[in-house]
């Protein structure tokens, strides 16, 4: 897969290498011309400050100009046709290779996750015994439901895709309210199988929408989406070894179809939290979720007040603060916020044109920002119980990252000192969702925000009064209050074996193998389900691919041994909560002096996981089907492939009306 150029004009190799990142020129160079030679001393980058890209490798001049013109002359011998001189380093060297490239130590079961990134292997290979008419239904067209149609199909899996919107996108389509956009770099936040040419380093909500659009196209998966097509029910049926699926179609008549497979690609960021307000009913104005942000709203010289200070609040607030006659934040717990050099910076021509021209940049580029937002930070959450305050860190590198963190907090809030202590967070950093300044202290300094500490007692018909009485003037109310993320899978009733329903045995403690499987739903897999949100950083794409290869990998060996239905066993399920849950323990997000939304209602954390990208590539690699209960096919294979009643192309009567 190639990535699509930008229609402004490219510039030169050599312009464009002028401005590229050092220490990825450097792993160019090793492969470009197999002479290891460049990671000599002389050439060692040093370690990045923070989570900047470290683009000159802190090397003198006339060092960098000398990478420069050797990479120049390899890329330009290797464009007329010269072969890649190490096209496939093995795992050792491509972790050593890492490690060089960062200044830093990196472990050594990094390098098969390396491997597969850098050698650009094939996402998924064809699975061999399917029956005719193995078929899948997949609920949600965003992120997760994208990836999963093109990788089922490359399987040989027929799929069929329902989304309740008019249009795909999931989260990217919900969400729209301003300043909306990832705290992901935009080249992590891309499928690896499918490169973009992003346009800033940071992407905006727009820009993603393009990019999935594209991506529905280019994968070929756009008519295989049945838009505005709500799921209401999924119920297993044990006789036929399928799944019977109720949906709502646009004209509201109620359908059932039938598949082999069911997957749920809905996410957790739904449905939004509308918090319980005494007298919020009474409000005249606008009351708004961010997740539910009307396309017509004017804020233009209205006084608004935003509930929440996590991560769409801090979104929107800069974005609004301009146009806004005055904003009154109401916070109910500080964040920690850390700075990013290059949001809302544009990516130079230059390193487009690298990105685009040399693949080989692009994927060394990417494996760098993989370990500087991933596994670099794991070690940081961990607690330390020797460690002498406990009240304000966990570990000694925890209680470094705090020192640096308030220090960039006080000076960012200049004259302003006063609000140091109203901002500063008094549990350890990463003890919830860690938030990169984009220009929060800058716009709390401005003389149209007012930051209030004191909770919200009751709603006026114009005004916020708080608990202690102070009353804010208010036209429009912005609820930034997040979602019922530890409530999973509740946008429709799945029915297991026994009639069992998901929804009741999970309520808000859900659990999963790998949670991706669940005992008593044979055939069914759930995308960023439990304890799968890398809260170490990093990009949910990666761990989505992950979870698809698995389901894939699982239904091949099920093939292979002319099965008809998979389940997972209990005792396996329950080991690996287990373990889960014990090394989640040790880590910050269950540090009593905070709360967040990684918890359920019992304190069991049930979003983030504990482990490593690379133990998570490892742990999805190959399934073993000895933690799985195999039934044989039971079922004659059909005369066509495809979901029961569905075909792209032509009308086709449903499986029944109900």
């Amino acid at each position: 897969m190639t990535i699509v150029a930008s229609t402004e004009p490219e510039l030169d190799l050599a312009s464009a290498i002028e401005v590229a990142n050092i220490p990825t020129l450097l792993m160019v160079l090793v492969q470009l011309t197999g002479d290891l030679a460049w990671m000599d001393d002389r050439f060692k980058p040093s370690r990045p400050v923070g989570m900047g890209d470290n683009d000159s490798g802190g090397l003198p001049a006339e060092v960098q100009c000398e990478i420069r013109a050797a990479a120049l002359d390899a890329i330009e011998q290797w464009k007329a046709g010269r072969a890649l001189a190490i096209p496939s380093p093995d795992s050792d060297l491509l972790r050593t290779m890492l490690a060089f490239a960062m200044g830093e130590p990196v472990p050594s079961e990094y390098g098969p996750m390396l491997h597969s990134q850098i050698c650009g292997e094939p996402p998924v290979d064809a699975i061999v015994g399917l029956p005719a008419g193995f078929s899948a239904i997949v609920v949600g067209a965003g992120v997760s439901g994208i990836a999963t149609a093109y990788l089922f199909r490359l399987a040989g899996i027929d799929v069929t895709e329902l989304e309740r919107h008019g249009s795909l996108g999931g989260t990217w389509l919900e969400n729209r309210y301003p300043g909306a956009g990832v705290d992901t770099p935009s080249h992590l936040y891309s499928y690896s199988f499918l490169p973009h040419d992003w346009g800033n380093w940071f992407s905006m909500r727009d820009d993603i929408q393009v990019y999935l659009n594209r991506a529905a196209t280019e994968l070929e998966v756009r008519d295989r989406i049945r838009f505005d097509s709500e799921v209401i029910s999924a119920r297993y049926d044990p006789d036929a070894q399928n799944w019977q699926v109720e949906v709502r179609g646009p004209d509201d008549a109620v359908t059932r179809l039938s598949a082999n497979v069911l997957v749920s690609a809905v996410g957790i960021f739904n449905p939004p939290v509308l918090p319980e307000i005494p007298g919020i009913d009474r409000f005249e104005g606008p009351v708004v979720h961010t997740a539910q942000w009307p396309e017509d709203l004017d804020l233009r010289d209205r006084s608004v007040a935003v509930i929440g200070t996590g991560a769409s609040a801090m979104q929107t607030i800069p974005a609004i603060a301009d146009v806004v006659r005055h904003v009154t934040v109401f916070q109910r717990s500080p964040q920690w916020v850390i700075p990013f050099e290059k949001f809302h910076q544009a990516v130079p021509r230059g390193i487009r044109t690298l990105m685009t021209e040399v693949p080989l940049y692009a994927r060394w580029y990417r494996a760098r920002l993989g370990w500087t937002f991933n596994d670099k930070l794991h070690p940081v959450l961990q607690i330390d119980p020797a460690w002498p305050h406990p009240d304000r860190a966990i570990n000694a590198q925890n209680d470094s990252h705090r020192r640096f963190l308030t220090e960039y907090l006080i000076s960012q809030l200049g004259d302003r000192q006063d609000l140091v202590e109203r901002v500063l967070p008094s549990y350890p950093v990463y003890g919830k969702r860690i938030l990169l300044d984009n220009g929060w202290y800058r716009t709390l300094r401005r003389d149209n925000v007012t930051l209030e500490t004191d909770g919200v007692g009751e709603v006026g018909a114009d005004r916020i009064v708080t608990e202690s009485g102070t009353e804010h003037p208010a036209d429009v109310i912005v609820l930034a209050t997040g979602f019922d993320v530890a409530r999973f899978l509740t946008s429709f009733e799945i029915y297991g074996r026994g009639e069992q329903s998901l929804k009741d045995q999970w309520g808000d403690d859900g659990s999963a193998y790998l949670g991706t499987v669940v005992p008593g739903y044979p055939n069914f897999f759930c995308l960023y389900g439990p304890n799968l949100q890398p809260g170490h950083g990093g990009s949910i794409i990666f761990t989505l691919e992950r979870q698809i290869h698995y389901v894939i990998d699982v239904l091949r060996q099920m093939a292979l041994r002319g099965g008809g239905a998979v389940e997972v066993r209990s005792d396996v399920t329950e080991r690996y909560n287990a373990e889960t849950d014990a090394r989640l323990s040790n880590m910050v997000w269950t540090h009593p002096g905070t709360t967040n939304y990684y918890r359920n209602s019992r304190g069991r954390i049930v979003v983030n996981s504990p482990y490593r990208h690379s133990e998570w590539w490892g742990m999805t690699e190959h399934a073993r089907l000895d933690e799985f209960t195999i039934e044989p096919s039971r079922v004659a294979p059909a005369a066509t492939s495809g979901v029961t009643g569905l075909a792209p192309a032509g009308p086709t009567a449903e499986v029944s009306a109900l």
